[in-house]
């Protein structure tokens, strides 16, 4: 495997242990300044809008002129967001980290999928589960240390995120180099094995896996948001309960990722995709109506399956389905496959202060019933027919 997939791994480690501080400080934030549930989901709601709307965007922009130093400087963007939330006091500045925290994430994710699908070659399965790993990794680290930093270091402490992240985007800058010589030599040799007819754009597909994104995106922000308040206000836990939870479920999530993107390779893209959300349904419909804490506990392992093992295939799909726009393609894919959920952050804590957070979590068995209708309505790629 090519060692700057390893770099781009850290990178997205870097960018989205930024991204999984902000809901493990939700707790923190409505204790210290009472916000609601709908508040603290606002918080979630502008970190996501933003590279909602931006990731996309900078995709496209990538396809026409690539900007690999977007790397690096999604990485310390996000780090100096998460550090400036440890030193103020005011729900508008924690809003404003939150959406530039955002800004962050939309410049990092949709360049780094395209450079480390460009530097794979024929092992991209595998190589953007490593890639994956990274950030999944990020998810469970940044909860724990977060929360360290809130309740034991004291919230100032929050300033290692923007230290830690500027080293790790200086070694990434370090790199860029060599990852775009390797760029550039993957493109040729594929240019003379397949030719240019394999690069073509197939928007239907691609519209139907937009359906499966948004499926997995609830599952994952949803359960980014909401899993450490249903452990502490539905099932009795702790804060330092809630807060390694939601690590259990990243922690897992990481090596379901990996195990994803390697047996993507090996027995198909659209299999993996199906067998998660099959799983989907029943993980989350026990999860969102148990009162029990050991059960839930155990129940985070088929809920990390169904979530983070789709996550490779869908990324690739995508950059498959538009051959000739990888760029948007991951902007869509690996970015908002992870935040465009968090739209509906406000909608279900509104529902939540209305009737209860479990009634308003029934919406990710629904999410995992409406992915397994469309992942079969999707064509297999060229590798599996």
């Amino acid at each position: 495997m090519n060692p700057s997939v390893y770099f781009f791994a850290l990178g997205h480690l870097a960018t989205d242990w930024s991204q999984g501080a902000i809901p493990a400080l939700l707790p923190y934030f409505i204790a210290h300044y009472g916000l609601s549930y709908q508040e603290a989901g606002m918080l979630v709601f502008a970190n996501v809008l933003i590279a909602s709307v931006m990731q996309p965007l900078f995709g496209y922009y990538s396809d026409k002129i690539s900007k690999p130093w977007f790397v690096p400087m999604g990485c310390l963007i996000c780090g100096g967001a998460i550090s400036s939330v440890g030193f103020t006091g005011s729900y508008a500045a924690l809003f404003t980290a939150a959406l530039c925290c955002g800004v962050g994430s939309a410049l990092f994710h949709p360049e780094a999928a395209l450079m480390v699908n460009r530097i794979s070659g024929n092992r991209k399965g595998r190589a953007m589960g490593i890639f994956s790993v990274g950030g999944n990794a990020g998810f469970a680290i940044g909860p724990l240390l977060a929360g360290l930093c809130a309740y034991r270091l004291g919230i100032h402490a929050l300033l290692i995120f923007g230290v830690l992240n500027a080293i790790l985007a200086f070694s990434i800058y370090l790199r860029l180099p060599s990852a775009l010589r390797t760029s550039s030599l993957e493109e040729k040799k594929e240019a003379l094995i397949h030719g240019e007819r394999e690069k073509r754009n197939d928007w239907v597909s691609f519209g139907k896996l937009s359906v499966l994104i948004l499926a997995r995106s609830l599952g994952f922000t949803l359960s980014n948001t909401f899993i450490p308040l249903l452990w502490i206000h539905v099932l009795g836990a702790t804060e330092g309960e809630g807060t390694t939870a939601l690590s259990i479920l990243f922690g897992l999530g990481a090596c379901f990722t990996y195990l994803g993107g390697v047996l993507a390779d090996k027995i198909g893209f659209l299999k993996i995709i199906r067998t998660a959300f099959l799983c989907m349904v029943p993980a989350y419909f026990l999860l969102t109506h148990t009162g029990s804490l050991v059960l839930a506990s155990l129940l985070l392992i088929p809920a990390a399956l169904s979530v983070f093992m789709p996550y490779s295939p869908i990324v690739i799909l995508g950059q498959t389905y538009l051959g000739r726009n990888a760029g948007f393609a991951s902007g869509v894919t690996l970015g908002l496959s992870t935040t465009l959920g968090g739209i509906f952050a406000p909608m279900v804590g509104w529902a939540a202060d209305m009737w209860g957070l479990q009634a308003a979590l029934q919406i990710l068995w629904a999410a995992g019933l409406l992915g397994v209708v469309v992942s079969f309505t999707l064509p297999p790629v060229k590798e599996e027919e």
